[in-house]
């Protein structure tokens, strides 16, 4: 190992999540596995490779720099689809190796017709819309000139996709904006049809959307937070439940974090442990410390808060989270040694700590806490 913890990631329960997603989605569609973030936390070296073992072939991710990584892993056969920045220099490179990109400016759309021009190589784009979430996207004026220069340049171009994003469909407080943005994108789609641009896939449906906007499920979903075995919402969870009258969550989390015990010692009542005045001890307590704080993604916001697992038992944090030690209360678990396994997130024989109650103890999204964790952490396929 060279870090001082180390993230499984379950195969089956990958395979478990696809199937899922599957039972859920129309048929025919097509998934793609969103991966950005470094497949939010979980290694895109990993889960590029295993979602092709488990039929899924078309990866959606934020920028170019992530696109050079899983160009990387992923098989021939396998699309890459950029959400957002693709820095200028690299533009060459996306169009050569069939790297699909949004559109989202007209700037943009100009500078990828002028690489295409000069390579000889027809650039992959699909038309991003603004519909109502105010983010990225082709307002109604700028696709109609954007509709004049492809016109111009059909043979530079392959419209492949037309796309929006819905801003909130993780909650029903959002459906009267959620609903007008699905009117609004249908009809930016039928003003490209009449004007003979008809892309081949249409799509605008996320993790949520999908479960929670059926109607919103064209051609292909991208679905991101779902594949890792996460709901985007409790709303969204609650949602679905209600609906299959069932409270069994199908979803299985495919990561556990996990470290080892570094040392164990005793304080005495009275005593402080660790920075300042943050914690005394009571009585007389056993602590262990673990080689993971808050350089290795392990918040500090959990200091006095948050819980481990160690002999299947849960150790509560006591003082501040370290930059790369935190220390934890071990007084009621016996027979603890140097080396023991020690599980940050994920299931040690019957507890578990999941990343929803993390994020919670955290005031987190299940998304920031994932994406944030560090790239260096060792990453292995169980």
């Amino acid at each position: 190992m060279a870090s001082t913890s180390q993230i499984e990631i379950n195969f089956n329960a990958i395979e478990n999540n696809i199937e899922f997603l599957k039972s859920q989605f129309k048929e025919g569609v097509i998934i793609s596995a969103v991966i950005k973030g470094n497949a939010y936390g979980h290694g895109t070296d990993i889960m590029v490779p295993s979602l092709e073992r488990v039929g899924v072939n078309h990866f959606s991710l934020y920028s170019s720099p992530e696109a050079k990584i899983a160009l990387e892993y992923k098989k021939s056969g396998s699309t890459i689809l950029i959400m957002g920045f693709v820095y200028p220099e690299d533009y060459e490179w996306v169009i050569a190796n069939n790297i699909e990109f949004y559109i989202y400016e007209i700037s943009v759309l100009e500078y990828a017709i002028s690489i295409a021009k000069k390579t000889n190589k027809k650039a992959i784009v699909h038309l991003d819309i603004e519909t109502g979430m105010n983010r990225t996207g082709l307002s109604l004026n700028d696709l109609k000139k954007v509709i004049k220069i492809i016109l111009k340049n059909r043979e530079y171009l392959i419209i492949k996709g037309v796309t929006s994003h819905l801003a909130g469909a993780e909650s029903i407080a959002n459906n009267s904006r959620v609903t007008k943005q699905l009117a609004t994108f249908k009809k930016r789609v039928k003003l490209l049809n009449n004007n003979e641009i008809k892309p081949e896939i249409t799509h605008i449906a996320c993790s949520a959307a999908a479960i929670n906007y059926p109607n919103s499920q064209f051609d292909l979903i991208r679905t991101g937070i779902l594949v890792y075995g996460y709901w985007p919402t409790k709303e969204t969870f609650i949602n679905f439940i209600h609906k299959y009258k069932t409270r069994e969550d199908k979803l299985r989390r495919i990561m556990r974090w996990k470290t080892t015990v570094m040392s164990i010692k005793k304080v005495k009542e009275g005593e402080f442990v660790g920075y300042g005045l943050g914690y005394q001890a009571q009585k007389n307590i056993i602590i262990m410390i673990i080689p993971v704080g808050y350089a290795n993604g392990y918040s500090r916001s959990l200091s006095n808060n948050g819980h481990v697992l160690v002999k299947e038992s849960r150790a509560q944090i006591i003082g501040t989270v370290n930059m790369n030690m935190t220390i934890c209360d071990i007084t009621e678990i016996p027979n603890i040694k140097i080396g023991d396994e020690v599980v940050l997130i994920g299931r040690q024989g019957e507890n578990e700590i999941s990343f929803a109650s993390f994020a919670e103890m955290n005031n987190s999204l299940n998304y920031e806490i994932l994406a944030r964790l560090p790239d260096n952490i060792d990453r292995v396929l169980a």
